[in-house]
């Protein structure tokens, strides 16, 4: 399959996101997620000659689209690492982070990687395909109780027991390899009318728990509260309930749990204020021209008084 930077990921909410970074010139910036490039094209048509930008992505196929400009830095890692990083390059605090989570129009389109059920495939589903547990090894190797705690957890299926039960049933008989394989434990465990909507879940929850995806981004949070200067902006597009509720979190109180902390005056203490109380969705033109769109929030907050 040939890639471009224009066809590996249509950037969502892209102008909505990058104002929200409210970005100076001389500013340093973070992509977490550079993917195809696009948000990140969109920074650097923002800043000047002094300003500067690093873009994350753990996936060796995005460096590909690797953009040549001397305020350009890319970082082949995941984004958990994003405080390592940043002392790495000497760089003590930033002006802005901008992150579109949940997975590229790339991944979800290479009939190789396992991401979607449209293809069969090998189920595979790591971001980063030098190391970690395959969808296939999890399937084969974690016993029922902690495949019914990733389907009910990260995928809210509410049978996730009974989908457990019966790939552990499936696999005594032959390893459970590919999409394919998957799919024909399954397909009768769900109502003809959901049965999409359902399994589109089930692989959902397999990509969170192959890539530890809910852990990295609470870890790149924290690490954002820690390198952003006073002032500095987080712009945050969410796909789903699961990371939308970490981000809602800590962007309102400072922690994954929500829990608001108070000072002795009875005020709230928090490291972010939210530029504002409402969610930012595609408007309807984007939804009919980026599907994936569909589903965004935007939220974004400013770094308060360190």
């Amino acid at each position: 399959m040939i890639t471009t930077a224009e066809t590996y990921h249509v950037p969502v909410l892209l102008q909505e996101s990058v104002d929200g970074l409210d970005i100076k010139p001389n500013g340093i910036y973070v992509d977490v997620t550079f993917g195809g490039g696009g948000h990140s094209r969109e920074i650097l048509s923002r800043i000047g000659e002094n300003g500067h930008l690093y873009s994350f992505d753990q996936d060796e196929d995005a460096e590909k689209n690797i953009l040549n400009d001397n305020r350009f830095t890319f970082v082949r890692s995941n984004f958990r690492y994003l405080r390592n990083w940043m002392r790495y390059y000497g760089v003590e605090h930033i002006d802005g982070l901008l992150a579109d989570l949940g997975v590229s129009s790339h991944h979800f389109d290479d009939e190789t990687r396992g991401f979607s059920f449209r293809f069969d495939a090998p189920l595979d589903m790591r971001m980063n395909k030098r190391s970690g547990m395959t969808a296939a090894e999890i399937l084969n190797n974690y016993d029922e109780e902690q495949l019914a705690d990733i389907f009910y957890i990260y995928g809210e299926i509410k049978n996730a027991r009974k989908v457990a039960s019966a790939i552990i049933k499936a696999r005594g008989t032959k390893a459970i390899e590919t999409t394919g394989d998957l799919i024909q434990i399954t397909e009768c465990l769900f109502p003809r009318e959901r049965e999409k909507k359902e399994t589109a879940k089930l692989f959902q929850a397999l990509r969170i728990e192959v890539n530890h995806e809910m852990e990295a981004l609470k870890e790149m949070l924290y690490g954002a509260q820690d390198v952003l200067r006073e002032g500095g902006r987080l712009s945050v597009i969410t796909y789903h309930s699961l990371e939308d509720r970490i981000v809602k979190n800590i962007m309102r109180a400072g922690n994954a749990e929500g829990k608001v902390n108070q000072d002795f005056f009875g005020r709230t203490v928090a490291p972010f204020r939210q530029i504002s109380n409402k969610v930012i969705i595609p408007n309807e033109e984007e939804q009919q021209r980026n599907p994936r769109s569909r589903s965004a929030k935007l939220r974004i907050a400013e770094r308060c008084e360190m």
